[in-house]
């Protein structure tokens, strides 16, 4: 593998080629961008625990439990897709 030197060390020419990493290790674009890029028009799936008492529909909350993810969601009621 060719390597290009720096001061400090020689790096390798990585140039063209495939590689892999973590989203969480992205320097640039912020993280939160590539996911919505990525996955932003998946439709998740989970169960209502709680809604909010804002007093219209309009303005009403969802508290959501999605599988596999770690903390509650909070949706719009008005942009829930669907109830099973």
């Amino acid at each position: 593998m060719v390597t290009t030197s720096t001061s400090e060390q020689n790096v390798p020419d990585l140039r063209n080629r495939l590689v892999n990493f973590k989203v969480r290790d992205v320097y640039l674009p912020d993280a939160r961008e590539i996911l919505m890029e990525l996955y932003g028009n998946d439709i998740l799936q989970g169960k209502v625990l709680d809604l909010s008492d804002s007093g219209t529909a309009k303005q009403a909350f969802a508290v959501v439990e999605v599988e596999g993810v770690s903390h509650h969601v909070v949706v719009p009621m008005e942009r829930i897709l669907g109830v099973l």
